[in-house]
């Protein structure tokens, strides 16, 4: 695994195995998404739009929305809405904007209650129309409106009237009549150059003429984040943190799975590889107490990253396996009439291959299994044992914890004259039936207890 790609099928298998506990830890993270909505009280938005008249560059847009929440504006509305405890600087970073089509730029209020959120995107939306109308100069007096366009036509009428005094002069070429039209043509121009001037000024006070196109809408819903996406949220982090952590822990897992690789790290030879048939029982670690049952519920008291079993044959197929073994074993140590059979602590794969083993061995050679924890492996000491076989599972052991079987071996007298590599495969319920281990086997296994004593 530690190599493999990480595929679609090594998900599923994390779903298929370990769904108790994803299940659980999804639960976990929705409550941790409620706590944290419970914390951080709901949210609600609503906007104002303020239409800015006459044309403007996008630059001058992006002028007036930081005028929106500069410190003036948003400290005159604070003063405005006169809410207890919550100053300008507070407001700040409640207040946004933003400039939409069509030059409209819409501000946006948020508040723990609906009224409130309405009121501040009002009021912030009133401030930056005073505010910028004091900066360009203009007026909204609707009084000053109506004397300009007033005045327009005051200097029309003057036009007109120039025109017939022009043309009521006396046509002839005389002094007086050339430079009474001169004087008329003069004041022509000075009335045209101020409306030219008095246009300007009034596009200055279009611009700076803004409004605002209604009051906010109350907002019927909560800002994002909600309580319910808070909890969904929650919810898919446990869940996919709880995925990528089996993820990563198979990808740094360093047990060893092929048979070389553990050849290696106990430095001798493969006799040869059994099967036992798949019990739920034979990955699951011995233990009692509250702890033992929480991790049976939960169902990590299994390997998930252990390979689906493969479909086995029949007990004849099997059974011939073990004896080819004992027959490598013979042919190795012809004169061997005892062995030590080593079985790491916790492999009920192992257990179970090595009382087979025993049972096909019938006592040539004489098996003696034993038990030894790979934390502090201890094997007894040689007595009339030949050396010790080793059986174990693939990809339960890293190769550290078998090189110290193997120097606990060394340091008890006895030589590891083979490894035997157990492996779980699928058979019928009458192959189960027809494979327990034979009477001898179990009191093999009985007595391996008191085995696994001696000094090191």
């Amino acid at each position: 695994m530690s190599d493999d790609t990480i595929r679609l099928v090594t998900i599923g298998r994390i779903l298929r195995r370990r769904w108790r506990l994803l299940a659980v830890l999804a639960v976990v993270g929705a409550l941790v998404g409620y706590g944290a909505s419970v914390v951080f009280p709901p949210r609600y938005t609503t906007s104002a739009s303020v239409l800015l008249p006459g044309q403007w560059e996008e630059r001058e847009l992006l002028t007036q929305v930081d005028i929106v929440t500069s410190s003036t504006v948003v400290d005159r509305a604070a003063a405005a809405l006169d809410w207890s405890g919550v100053s300008g600087t507070e407001l700040r970073d409640q207040v946004s904007a933003k400039a939409a089509d069509g030059n409209i730029i819409k501000i946006s209020g948020t508040a723990g209650t609906p009224e409130r959120a309405q009121q501040l995107s009002d009021r912030i939306a009133q401030q930056f129309v005073k505010f910028a109308a004091e900066i360009a100069g203009g007026s909204t007096d609707p009084d000053a409106a109506t004397g300009t366009e007033a005045l327009r036509q005051q200097v029309a009428e003057t036009n007109r009237r120039i025109t017939d005094l022009a043309n009521a002069a006396d046509p002839g070429q005389t002094v007086e009549s050339v430079q009474a039209r001169t004087e008329l043509e003069k004041l022509r121009t000075s009335l045209e150059e101020a409306m030219t001037k008095l246009d300007d000024a009034d596009l200055a006070t279009n611009k700076a003429g803004m409004v605002v196109m209604g009051s906010a809408v109350r907002p019927t819903g909560e800002a994002p984040p909600t309580r319910v996406q808070l909890v969904v949220a929650g919810a898919l982090l446990f869940f996919l943190f709880a995925v990528i952590g089996h993820l990563v822990a198979a990808r740094v897992n360093r047990r060893l799975r092929t048979e070389r690789e553990i050849a290696g790290a106990l430095g001798s030879a493969l006799l040869g590889t059994v099967d036992v048939p798949d019990e739920r029982s034979a990955h699951r670690p011995e233990g009692r107490g509250p702890r033992a049952r929480i991790r049976r519920l939960l169902g990590v008291d299994t390997r998930w990253d252990v390979p689906a079993p493969q479909k086995s044959g029949d007990e004849a197929g099997r059974r011939l396996r073990y004896r080819r073994v004992c027959a490598r074993l013979r042919d190795r140590l012809p004169g061997a009439r005892r062995l030590l059979v080593v079985v790491p602590d916790g492999d009920e794969i192992a257990r179970r291959a090595a009382g087979q083993l025993v049972a096909e061995a019938e006592g040539d050679p004489l098996l003696r299994v034993v038990e030894v924890s790979v934390d502090r492996p201890m094997v007894p000491d040689r007595d009339t044992e030949a050396g010790a076989l080793v059986v174990l599972s693939a990809g339960s052991w890293t190769a550290e914890e078998l090189a110290g079987i193997a120097e606990a071996c060394a340091d008890g007298g006895h030589e590891v004259v083979g490894i035997v590599v157990a492996g779980t495969v699928l058979a019928s319920p009458t192959t189960r039936s027809a494979g327990r281990l034979p009477d001898n086997a179990t009191a093999a296994l009985a007595a391996r207890g008191q085995a696994t004593g001696g000094s090191a």
